[in-house]
């Protein structure tokens, strides 16, 4: 395990034992925002730009 992994799962942990469920519900909205965005992008592509 580097350090960086370690300080990572360190800070999500202290992240996720300050904020509780609302960090979950912020990191769910934040992780479906991705996906649309990049369902956005991937239909854009495909049809070439054109609405």
């Amino acid at each position: 395990m580097t350090y960086e992994l370690a300080r990572d799962l360190a800070v999500a942990a202290l992240i996720l034992r300050a904020f509780g469920r609302d960090a979950i519900g912020l990191l769910r909205r934040a992780a479906a925002a991705g996906v649309r965005a990049g369902v956005t992008e991937l239909h854009r592509e495909r049809t070439g730009g054109q609405q």
